[in-house]
């Protein structure tokens, strides 16, 4: 899979992809992350790529020209299967979204910064617009890590463990359940015996219904989506 990230600030997607699952994933090759900086396509002397807002009104707009330049030089190279705008009134990211992009081959996501992009990039190029929760952040860098990390993690031979990602969170739409390692008694609290017992099946049951019980008790929303 292929990543592409066009982003004003590219600087804060360095760390974030430089270690643990997405940076093994990227150096076996299982994975591609190539980030884009918007300014290497900002128009005039000063590469400007942001102006003030027809209408009025506080807070600079992403220009459309800029953008549609290094979205232009991208499809010349290899076709997309999305262009993903990050933003707050976009589609709510979850795990069922992270599981259908992770069958892509081909993404690009864009940031947005300040009060956002020209509505017109929206018109022309983006395929599908997602927010990560009800809130505001200042771009959408941090958002597009979560978004490539969530997408990389469940690409076959990613992790070392392939089942690992199916018993996540919201895989079932249901919560995980508890989880225990050494010591079996830590400061007086006992891990369940059924988890000690070797009995799988019985281990299974008992996980399904912590997970229903933690679900009810956090999240009952999540039992009432179809």
């Amino acid at each position: 899979m292929r990543i592409d990230i066009i982003s004003a600030a590219p600087e804060l997607l360095q760390g974030p992809f430089s270690a643990s699952i997405v940076a093994r994933a990227l150096k076996a090759n299982l994975a591609e992350i190539h980030i884009h900086d918007l300014r290497e396509y900002g128009l005039g002397n000063y590469r400007q790529i942001d102006d003030y807002q027809f209408g009025g009104g506080a807070g600079m707009v992403l220009m459309a020209e800029p953008l549609d330049q290094l979205l232009t030089e991208l499809h010349k190279n290899r076709t997309y299967d999305d262009v993903i705008y990050l933003t707050p009134d976009g589609e709510a990211w979850n795990q069922a979204s992270a599981n259908r992009q992770s069958l892509q081959k081909n993404l690009i996501l864009i940031c947005g910064h300040y009060k956002g992009i020209d509505q017109r990039i929206r018109d022309l190029w983006v395929t599908k617009e997602v927010s990560v929760g009800d809130y505001v952040l200042s771009g959408g860098e941090i958002a597009a890590c979560i978004l490539a990390d969530s997408i990389i993690r469940l690409i076959p031979g990613v992790l070392n463990n392939a089942t690992s990602a199916l018993e996540d969170s919201f895989q079932n739409k249901l919560l995980a359940p508890p989880v225990y390692t050494r010591p079996s008694n830590f400061k007086g609290l006992e891990v369940p015996k059924v988890l000690l017992s070797g009995n799988f099946k019985e281990i299974e049951k008992w996980r399904d219904q912590k997970s229903m019980e933690i679900t009810k008790n956090r999240r009952p929303d999540l039992l009432k989506e179809e």
